[in-house]
């Protein structure tokens, strides 16, 4: 039986696809990634029309997908994350049919359930093997976890392997199942693996973010969640870092050994691991390339599918077990709710990811953002988009006060009780405002660009025209 195809335009005929399909791809060669941008140009170049990608992430790489929307290529965009670039296009209307935002869990779960079949998957894989058992972990491009490709791998209707290391049957430490795979095609090149590092990934030196990084840390400490089998999960922009740095300090005074440590994993939870701070990883993405070689070398460090990290219809889900995340912000409003969708002009420029479904498993959510950016108040009345429900969110930290929810009086009580600056969320909006001023209005058009799909399936926001 032979499942490697010479070329990328075969391989599309012999899946079968025709006009009005789905199609999807995977993001965790994020900045990096070749696949999205290769695979298009074959599907343009043959004259396929009003495909449908379903991608988990989107990022400036992908940009070549603006042109293919405007040709009518593709008619339908589904993502869990968008990068500015393309943002900024989808924002000015360029699409007829609004882009649906799911959210990391919410995906796998619209997948399994078959709310949204996918016709052919094709899956970036750094090495795989001629049956198709594949692997992030190995190779030129290796970019760690495959977590969020399992749900597309096991119920799209073709899958497809596209790797840059063939290697010989059998790939014994594989991710995804040859049982899985139709086809496998062999490139030169699927993506550059240093483009896996997007965004901020060092711990931050401005010491407006060191101040809010050491409020959150005091925040967990004295939330009575930090003890043996405390579990975590941050992000990777420079405060949210600072705090697992901060964080691995105090554990290791206190001797306090955490359960596992999740999400998109960096070196910093990979330090966390190595120092005894938690007994696993739990890994969905990795965020840097050290984290790529902990998940090939560290069997505590454990890759896990989108659907154990975060799905709703799953039986269980990690989320549900996780105590403390941190989470940003472009936006969050006096009833706790949080944008992470759009800038504070209304331009796409980002997504919830695992935003909303880590806050609605945590324990405790906590928000971490400056008081202001670009001289604009972070705190508003209404948010443009509402990403995150505000009964999900336990705290917001900045440099200037800590604001709890009113629903957690009894948080409230143990972090003024400990000496900690907190603040009604509405007098840190007024001291924004004192310091930037009292912004204008942002005027949005009438039309739908996207569509904020909440991981219960249901409708949370829609977000419209700049």
């Amino acid at each position: 039986m032979g499942k490697v195809v010479n070329s990328l335009n075969e391989v599309i005929k012999l899946c079968g696809l025709k006009d009005g399909m789905r199609i999807s791809f995977h993001h965790h060669l994020r900045n990096g990634d070749h696949v999205i941008n290769m695979v298009m140009e074959e599907i343009a170049n043959a004259g396929y029309r009003d495909i449908t990608v379903n991608a988990s992430s989107v990022f400036d790489i992908h940009a070549p997908l603006i042109q293919h929307i405007k040709n009518k290529v593709v008619t339908g965009l589904e993502v869990n994350y968008m990068g500015a670039v393309i943002g900024r296009e989808i924002s000015s209307g360029i699409m007829d049919k609004p882009v649906t935002f799911r959210s990391h869990g919410g995906r796998p779960s619209d997948i399994e359930t078959g709310k949204t079949p996918i016709d052919i998957a094709f899956i970036a894989a750094p090495t795989s093997d001629n049956m198709g058992n594949c692997s992030g972990k190995y190779g030129k491009s290796a970019c760690g976890s495959l977590g969020y490709t399992f749900a597309d791998a096991m119920n799209a209707k073709k899958v497809v392997v596209i790797t840059d290391n063939l290697v010989e049957y059998p790939l014994y430490d594989f991710s995804i199942s040859e049982t899985y795979v139709d086809y496998i095609v062999s490139v030169d090149k699927i993506g550059n693996p240093t483009g896996i590092v997007s965004g901020t990934t060092k711990i931050t030196k401005d010491p407006v973010g060191l101040m809010m990084a050491s409020y959150a840390t005091k925040v967990i400490q004295h939330s009575g969640l930090l003890k043996d089998g405390f579990s975590f999960q941050t992000g990777a922009g420079g405060a949210s870092l600072a705090v697992a740095k901060y964080l691995k300090d105090l554990m290791l005074a206190e001797k306090i050994q955490g359960s596992f440590g999740m999400g998109g994993i960096t070196s910093y939870l990979v330090d966390m691991l190595e120092t005894g701070c938690f007994k696993a990883l739990m890994d969905v993405q990795c965020f840097d390339l050290r984290a790529v070689q902990s998940i090939r070398e560290n069997p505590k460090h454990r890759e896990v599918t989108a659907s154990q990290y975060a799905s709703p219809t799953s039986k269980s889900a990690i989320v549900d077990n996780l105590d403390v995340v941190i989470l940003g912000a472009t936006q969050i409003d006096t009833n706790f709710n949080v944008n992470v969708h759009t800038d504070s002009n209304g331009y796409i420029m980002g997504g919830s990811g695992g935003h909303s479904d880590t806050a609605a498993g945590a324990k405790l959510t906590m928000i971490v953002a400056p008081l202001s950016r670009a001289r604009l108040s972070i705190v508003v009345d209404k948010v443009l988009c509402v990403s995150t429900p505000g009964n999900t969110v336990d705290v917001l930290v900045t440099q200037r006060g800590i604001a709890v929810n009113p629903l957690r009086n009894d948080l409230r009580d143990k972090l003024k009780e400990a000496g900690l600056p907190v603040v009604d969320i509405h007098e840190l909006k007024a001291l924004a405002e004192s310091i930037t001023g009292i912004p204008k209005n942002v005027k949005l058009g009438d039309k739908t660009v996207a569509n904020v799909i909440y991981r219960d399936g249901t409708l949370l926001d829609t977000i419209k025209n700049v």
